[in-house]
């Protein structure tokens, strides 16, 4: 990408990552007052509010958005994301993810200015190695409700699932209160990961419904999963406490932080779970270009972690991209 397309391109990057930044920022206090969880005030505003959306039950409600395909339906658009062709995967390459955005943070004045500056990036942070039974851990923090989760999680799947297997994944949509509302995506609550290579850790930290149902965006979200104190502090120490989502620490050596440009939730705005699928599949479409990027970064980590295991996820293509990522 030339010096002219990435300078046409960052102002509205940064006006993205912007809005990004002051969306997160308004609901972090929120979130972490849930996520410090056990209060007895929230229980009763849990209680009231189930016991009121109950009595208004059948008084005249907005429709439930869909909660994407199950059954069969669900079963062949797992395989067809998580088993997106090599020769589409290598023709995609980095999917044009500019090179400002991937960078060396190994201080914190590094992370306070890329995360200032950057807003989404993809960070050499080299810190102390997170593995679990010897094997490298990717942690991933976010929410259901959260826009830019739900567009990450495609890319997430398809990486991650060429180094191991996914059972009990189940689709849902980001908030529809929310910017980019119903998004299509993903969940991973309630599924399981297994590799010889290495460990994923998802925390989904609320779902994509609001307390008591409400539409009143000044309500916190349900609370899902609760990150440990250790998943806690990295989080915190690579985000400067803002809580920003979604959050992916790779082996404790590199740190993605939101979506990579040009992957945007706009993007998979009105599409449906099987227009997304198809899109990854083909190396000519924007988005799947955008999704597919994405995920070969995180591959070209991950191959970098692993010594380049398994051959068939870490191929020429993604080799050379992992030997581009900063160090």
């Amino acid at each position: 990408m030339g010096k002219a397309s990435r300078t046409k391109q960052a102002p509205d990057r940064r006006a993205r990552i912007a809005a990004q930044r002051e969306a997160e920022r308004r609901r972090s206090q929120l979130r972490r007052i849930y996520l410090a969880g056990g209060s007895v005030l929230v229980v009763v505003i849990v209680v009231v509010a189930l016991v009121l959306v109950n009595l208004n039950k059948g008084s005249g409600t907005a429709a439930t958005p869909s909660n994407g395909p199950t059954g069969a339906a669900l079963t062949a658009l797992t395989k067809q994301v998580t088993g997106v062709p090599t020769s589409v995967t290598d023709k995609v390459a980095s999917g044009g993810i500019p090179s400002e955005v991937l960078v060396s943070a190994t201080t914190s004045s590094d992370i306070s200015s890329d995360t200032s500056n950057l807003g989404s990036f993809f960070a050499y942070v080299n810190g102390a190695p997170q593995t679990v039974n010897g094997k490298p851990e990717i942690l991933y923090i976010g929410a259901e409700y959260c826009p830019y989760c739900a567009a990450q999680r495609w890319a997430m799947i398809n990486a991650l699932s060429r180094f191991g297997t996914f059972t009990g994944l189940k689709t849902t949509h980001s908030s529809v209160t929310d910017v980019y509302p119903d998004t299509p995506t993903w969940t991973f609550y309630g599924s399981s990961y297994s590799s010889p290579y290495i460990n994923f850790t998802s925390v989904e930290t609320t779902t994509n419904e609001r307390i008591g149902n409400t539409t009143n965006t000044s309500v916190a979200y349900q609370t899902l999963q609760t990150p440990t104190t250790a998943q806690t502090n990295l989080w915190d120490q690579y985000t400067n406490g803002n809580g920003t989502i979604p959050f992916i620490n790779l082996g404790g050596k590199y740190v993605q932080e939101g979506n990579l440009y040009p992957l945007n939730p706009s993007m998979l705005q009105k599409l449906t779970w099987q227009q997304v699928a198809a899109d990854m599949n083909n190396p000519n479409s924007s988005l799947g270009k955008a999704e597919i990027g994405n995920a070969n970064v995180m591959t070209a980590a991950i191959c970098n972690l692993t010594g380049d295991k398994p051959a068939s996820a870490c191929t020429s293509t993604i080799q050379a991209l992992a030997a581009q990522l900063p160090k």
